[in-house]
């Protein structure tokens, strides 16, 4: 202990050395640079394969879809052939409510088949027009044979009751809404789809 009011004296001894065994602190060779990269390139290679994949799928699913892509029926605006032996006359048309309370309306005629065959099936195009005589509503509903063997007329599907070579029936159409626009004329209807047998 040194006297009081003195500063402490250290010596140092230039002959002590700290002994450092082989260090233990990890440096790793250059090798461990190339191996991280092999495993980038590796990640990489496989997201290729994956973007790749998914355009060869998309590719072959868009060549699948215009392949399988066929042209709507009346995309040439020409009626079916056989439509030129369906006649549409004796138009009547009618109004009543259904059982919610909303406002069906009716298109009751006679319809006649002048060709040999038998119609199971067809649709009309049906053209509400306004004061000017543009289109205000354009509906395409199937025809209906109209029966009256029960208490009330009933429409039926023409495959439920085919319509036969020089055969006359009545039918219906029916229209859940018809636009304010309509100029209360009767509208125009053309046969679009005809299926026969």
């Amino acid at each position: 202990m040194s006297p009081e009011g003195t500063a402490p004296v250290f010596t140092h001894d230039h002959s002590a050395s700290i002994d450092i065994p082989n260090s233990t602190i990890y440096n790793p060779p250059m090798g461990g640079l190339t191996q991280q990269s092999q495993v980038t390139e590796e990640q990489d290679s496989s997201r290729r394969i994956i973007f790749l994949a998914v355009a060869v799928v998309l590719v072959v699913a868009v060549v699948v879809a215009l392949l399988l892509r066929t042209e709507p029926k009346a995309a040439s605006g020409l009626p079916p052939a056989y439509a030129a032996n369906l006649t549409l006359s004796d138009f009547k048309m009618s109004a009543a409510e259904n059982f919610v309370g909303a406002t069906v309306s009716y298109i009751d005629g006679t319809v006649n088949n002048t060709g040999a065959k038998t119609v199971t099936h067809a649709a009309v195009q049906v053209l509400f027009k306004d004061d000017l005589g543009q289109i205000a509503q354009k509906e395409e509903v199937p025809l209906r044979a109209l029966r009256s063997s029960g208490p009330y007329p009933e429409a039926v599907d023409l495959s439920v009751s085919p319509l036969a070579p020089g055969q006359s029936q009545p039918f219906r159409l029916t229209f859940e809404r018809i636009s304010a626009q309509w100029n209360r004329q009767y509208p125009e209807i053309q046969v679009i789809d005809v299926t026969t047998k």
